[in-house]
């Protein structure tokens, strides 16, 4: 059974996404936040007024994206030493092409991409956010909500 990775970004808008935060929360507990220079006159009313508020509230999290990618690939190597599959388990599609933007072609063989969408009960998702105090649309804070919420669903139901 592959290691799940649950990852959530945030994004300038919907129109022309461009990276503002990651985050990711292994299945085995680790967890991984980085924040990069984004243009904020691209930035959306509602990024302006909920995302870019939360930012910065993790130390040491800002960098380039070249180190994003040299940072993302050294920890997804820490959490698997052994090279096994790897699912990168994302809820919005362009979670998964800003996480593959930001690796460029260093996307490791042993990472494949998983639409959960489905997998996430949303109830249970609204339920950690409120027992833990964290807000939404907080990319670290997002993944571990899905993390949370995530329930595999059978073959014959999905």
């Amino acid at each position: 059974m592959p290691l799940k990775v649950f990852i959530d970004t945030e994004f300038t808008d919907f129109n022309d996404p461009y990276l503002i935060s990651i985050g990711m929360a292994a299945a085995s507990g680790e967890e991984f936040y980085a924040e990069v220079p984004y243009p904020a006159h691209a930035c959306s009313a509602f990024v302006r007024e909920t995302v870019i508020p939360l930012l910065g509230r993790l130390p040491d999290s800002t960098c380039s994206l070249t180190e994003l990618r040299d940072k993302i690939i050294h920890w997804l190597a820490c959490i698997n030493p052994d090279n096994k599959e790897v699912e990168i388990c994302f809820d919005y599609q362009t979670d998964w092409d800003l996480f593959g933007d930001a690796l460029g072609s260093r996307m490791p063989t042993w990472c494949r991409g998983r639409m959960i969408a489905r997998n996430i009960n949303k109830l249970i998702r609204y339920e950690f956010h409120k027992k833990h105090n964290l807000p939404e649309h907080h990319a670290l804070y997002d993944a571990m909500a899905n993390r949370y919420a995530f329930r595999e669903r059978s073959s014959a139901t999905s």
